[in-house]
């Protein structure tokens, strides 16, 4: 920020009495502190826990062990990522024709894909129930399934 001299030097001895439109706000606090009690009544951090170490992972190691496609699961929680290859020997990544093939296919089947590289990335909301993984689950294992040609 430039400003001239004499509007500097005015500062020297009065105070700029300036700040953003959120800090410490009473209403955002109030917001703040709302969603932290309802997500503690609600378990929201509980049920994500569960959900991506005893549901999501799983279901996602075991789409692997299924379908040569996956070269890789990884991640943590609610925070996976599947990588797509044509070699799990040579770690091949899939081309961006076949992701997008892969994508298309996933939308047309209900299933909103974030795709990076030759990487879907899984990470659902914290409260998403096992019910809903496992529709997504299904989902992953049909498209995998037709696409099953492009690994070798």
């Amino acid at each position: 920020v430039l400003i001239s001299e004499p509007i500097a030097r005015y500062f020297d001895d009065h105070f700029f009495a300036g700040g953003l439109t959120y800090s410490g706000h009473p209403l955002a606090m109030a917001a703040i502190v709302a969603t932290i009690d309802a997500m503690k009544e609600e378990k929201v951090v509980e049920n994500a826990a569960y959900i991506g170490n005893e549901v999501l992972r799983p279901g996602l190691e075991a789409l692997a062990k299924k379908h040569a496609i996956i070269g890789e699961v990884r991640g943590r929680g609610l925070f996976q990522a599947l990588e797509l290859v044509s070699s799990r020997e040579q770690k091949t990544p899939l081309t961006a024709a076949d992701m997008a093939a892969i994508k298309g296919a996933l939308t047309e089947a209900g299933l909103l894909a974030f795709v990076v590289e030759n990487r879907i990335h899984v990470v659902p909301p914290c409260t998403i129930t096992a019910e809903q993984v496992a529709q997504g689950l299904a989902i992953f294992d049909a498209v995998f399934a037709r696409f099953a040609s492009l690994a070798k």
